[in-house]
C-alpha cells in the first residue's frame, strides 16, 4: 500500500509507503506507474493533508508535556532536549520509550525515536530502525554503529553530495569523518566543514524553543511554490503564464509574512524528468509578483531554450535572501527618469540635495 498523488493531474508519485511495499523495491518519489510494475495489485490511497496536520499537532501536544525545548523539523519530526543535570543518555531512552508508548496508545500510530547527545545523531537514530523503535547512538560506540552506515544516511548529504563523495571513494560515514576538513571545504565550500562536524558527531547546535503547538521552527529562509502542469509547456508564452502563477502565490505569502525577497530561484523539470535549478539575487528586495515573475522568466530564458529542448512538465519559483518589510532601503540620489524634459531640472535638484547632505555629514563628523 502507498499514498500517492493525483494521476489525473499528473501528480502521480509515491508520497509514502508501507513496509510491505518497501519489500518490492518501492521508494518515495517513484512514479505510481513504476510502483505498480514493481508490485502488481498495489493499493494506492489519496493524501489527506488536513488529517496529517491534525495528527502532527496532537503529537506536538504530547512532546510539550515533557519539555519546553521542542524544535520541529517539518511536519512529522521534531528534536526534543530532555537533558537534565546528572542524568545521561539512559534518561533519554526512558523518555523516548514513554513517548512512543503514549503516542501509540493515545493516537494509534507508531513513531521511531533516536537518542543521542546531539541533534544530528538523534536524527540519524530516528531513521535507523522503523517502525516503533528507539535507537541509542552513544558516542563511545560510533565505530560499531554510526560509522558503519552509508554516507547518504547523514543529514545534509543529498544525492548530489553523495555522488560527488562516491567519485573519490567515500561511501561510509566513517570515511567522511576521517577526511580532513580542508579537503571537504575545498570540495563543498563552507558546507564541507559542516559535513565534517556532522560525520564526527560533534554538532553543538542547541534545540531551539518554539511556542507550544507550533509545527515549524526558526526564521523563515525562503518561500516558494511549484506545480506539475496539466499539460506540457511548449513555448515561452506557456512558461510565462506558469511563472506568473507561481510568483503571484509567492508574493502573496511574502506580503502576509511582512517580508521581501532579494533572491529568486526557478525550478524546471522537463517531460523526461530532468531538472534544472537556477537562482539570482536582484539589486533590491521586493514582494511584487510582477517583479518576481519577470526575474524568474529572465532566469529561464537565459538558461533554457524551450524551442530546442524538451517541453516542461513542472515549474517552480522560490524567493530567498528574505528581509522584513521594515528593513531600511538605500535609495539612489542619482535616479534617472524616462521623461525627456525632466533630466536637467531633476539633476540640479538632486545635486543640491547631495550638497546639503554632504555639509550635514561633515558638521556631524
Amino acid at each position: 500500500m502507498v499514498v500517492g498523488g493525483d494521476e489525473a493531474a499528473r501528480h502521480g508519485i509515491v508520497l509514502a509507503k508501507t513496509d510491505e511495499a518497501k519489500k518490492f523495491g518501492i521508494k518515495t518519489g517513484n512514479s505510481l506507474r513504476d510502483a505498480r510494475q514493481h508490485c502488481p495489485g498495489l493499493i494506492v490511497l489519496p493524501p489527506d493533508y488536513r488529517l496529517y496536520w491534525r495528527f502532527s499537532r496532537m503529537v506536538r501536544a504530547i512532546f510539550d508535556e515533557y519539555t519546553d525545548r521542542v524544535e520541529p523539523f517539518g511536519l512529522d519530526e521534531s528534536w526534543l532536549d530532555v537533558s537534565e543535570p546528572g542524568k545521561g543518555l539512559d534518561h533519554g531512552v526512558k523518555v523516548a520509550d514513554e513517548i512512543r508508548a503514549r503516542i501509540k496508545r493515545e493516537l494509534g500510530i507508531t513513531v521511531s525515536v533516536g537518542v543521542a547527545d546531539n541533534k544530528i545523531m538523534a536524527k540519524l537514530g530516528s531513521d535507523y530502525k522503523k517502525p516503533d523503535a528507539t535507537t541509542l547512538f552513544h558516542p563511545n560506540y560510533y565505530p560499531w554503529t554510526v560509522f558503519q552506515l552509508s554516507v547518504s544516511d547523514l543529514l545534509g548529504v543529498g544525492p548530489a553530495t553523495a555522488a560527488k563523495l562516491a567519485r573519490i571513494g567515500v561511501t561510509s560515514i566513517w570515511q567522511l569523518a576521517a577526511m580532513e576538513p580542508e579537503h571537504l571545504i575545498g570540495m563543498f565550500g563552507k558546507v564541507g566543514y559542516m559535513l565534517h562536524v556532522f560525520a564526527n558527531g560533534k554538532d553543538t547546535t542547541p534545540v531551539h524553543r518554539t511556542d507550544p503547538g507550533t509545527i515549524f521552527a526558526g526564521p523563515m529562509e525562503s518561500i516558494g511554490n511549484s506545480a506539475t502542469m496539466p499539460r506540457d509547456l511548449t513555448c515561452d508564452v506557456d512558461v510565462r503564464l506558469a511563472m506568473y502563477l507561481m510568483a503571484e502565490s509567492v508574493a502573496a505569502r511574502l506580503r502576509e509574512c511582512g517580508l521581501r525577497a532579494r533572491g529568486v530561484e526557478i525550478y524546471i523539470r522537463d517531460n523526461e524528468l530532468h531538472s534544472v535549478i537556477r537562482q539570482h539575487k536582484m539589486k533590491r528586495a521586493t514582494c511584487i509578483s510582477a517583479e518576481i515573475a519577470e526575474e524568474a522568466m529572465r532566469l529561464f530564458q537565459v538558461n533554457y531554450d524551450i524551442t530546442r529542448q524538451l517541453p516542461l512538465r513542472s515549474v517552480g519559483v522560490r524567493s530567498y535572501a528574505l528581509e522584513t518589510e521594515h528593513t531600511a532601503v538605500q535609495l539612489s540620489l542619482l535616479r534617472t527618469t524616462k521623461s525627456a524634459s525632466a533630466p536637467r531640472r531633476l539633476s540640479g535638484r538632486l545635486i543640491g540635495c547631495a550638497s546639503v547632505l554632504g555639509r550635514t555629514s561633515s558638521d556631524a563628523g
